[in-house]
């Protein structure tokens, strides 16, 4: 008929409709968008460990006649993304330093799959995959998660001596970094329990309560408690610091040893001696257990308890101890030594 609609002018403008309405049967009101080229992952949530290789998957149901994908890390706390790789299928160009070990792990046509190698405490984060085809971009989100452990950190000075750069610096100077406020909560529902409260890396000041008592905090309902919002420079706490595996071993050697003497009996052995978190990750992922308070590398005595017994800490739950910071000349201590 001249001036009339043809079938497929129809089906133009009646297809989106028609999966709009197919789309609000099943629940879902977003309306038809088009072809989606990236499939959705499969688990949002990859967990690996510090030192090991690692995959965050993304995968193109269909690509487009020309695009390219970039990967990128979402900065907690700040509004920003840092790019790590853009490839146009064939060619792959990094950037930054984790761009250095990052490749695509091409293991078919459709794979934009990213691998990190020798992941390291600060790879843990959000990550965006997007494809860019000029038209309408898409992108799926994944978190990489550390196995680990928390570990709240005080210096020789005392407690509550650290703005927020110090317990950044402190943390590092253990092999650990600033926790976040998920890995501290998830070692709350693990078996915290600490009064002191401590920066964690978004800025934030927390302590996880599991049995809510008046010195600490109240009678309150058990949970990580916070204190606001609080000045990195000015304010003072302890930290809540964050490690994962070694890729070493921590050792003990006996004696009644001043802290130098530790030092040289660890060189001895083409070992140092122990860091704080050195001592957490042994205890949690390779079950050191010693009822002997050794020499640390910060000037700490501490040991390593994984099954609890009479006479060794006093504690019912697994854990390292803490003897405090004892004068370095005091000679009643083994150490803890530390090699790669």
């Amino acid at each position: 008929m001249p001036g009339g609609l043809n079938l497929p002018t129809v089906c133009h403008f009646l297809l989106p409709w028609a999966f709009t309405i197919f789309h609000k049967a099943l629940g879902d009101l977003a309306p038809y968008r088009g072809p989606h080229y990236l499939l959705p992952p499969i688990h949002e949530v990859i967990h690996s460990r510090r030192g090991a290789t690692t995959t965050l998957p993304c995968v193109l149901g269909t690509p487009p006649p020309s695009y390219k994908v970039r990967w990128s890390k979402v900065e907690p706390g700040q509004l920003r993304e840092t790019p790590i790789l853009i490839t146009n299928g064939l060619h792959a160009r990094g950037y930054g330093a984790l761009g250095g070990r990052a490749r695509m792990r091409k293991g078919h046509r459709l794979d934009a799959s990213l691998v990190i190698a020798g992941v390291r405490l600060e790879d843990e984060g959000r990550y965006r995959c997007e494809l860019i085809n000029g038209l309408e971009d898409e992108s799926v989100a994944l978190t990489l998660r550390l196995e680990g452990v928390v570990f709240p950190y005080q210096p020789s000075r005392g407690r509550y001596q650290l703005n927020y750069y110090e317990a950044r610096q402190a943390c590092e100077e253990q092999d650990g970094r600033l926790a976040t406020y998920a890995q501290l909560y998830e070692a709350w529902t693990e078996g915290l329990d600490w009064c002191n409260a401590g920066w964690l890396l978004d800025g934030s000041v927390r302590y996880p309560v599991l049995t809510a008592r008046a010195p600490c905090g109240g009678h309150g309902r058990p949970g990580v408690r916070g204190y606001g919002p609080r000045d990195r420079t000015r304010d003072r706490y302890d930290a809540f610091c964050f490690t994962s595996a070694l890729a070493g071993r921590v050792s003990f050697v006996p004696g009644r040893l001043t802290l130098p003497e530790a030092h040289a009996a660890c060189r001895r052995r083409g070992a140092t001696v122990a860091k704080v978190g050195h001592l957490y990750a042994a205890w949690r992922f390779s079950g050191l257990d010693r009822c002997d308070g050794g020499w640390l590398a910060d000037g700490s005595v501490r040991f390593p308890i994984t099954s609890p017994r009479p006479r060794c800490g006093g504690l019912p739950d697994p854990g390292v101890r803490s003897l405090g910071f004892p004068q370095p000349q005091q000679a009643a201590y083994g150490t803890y030594c530390y090699s790669e």
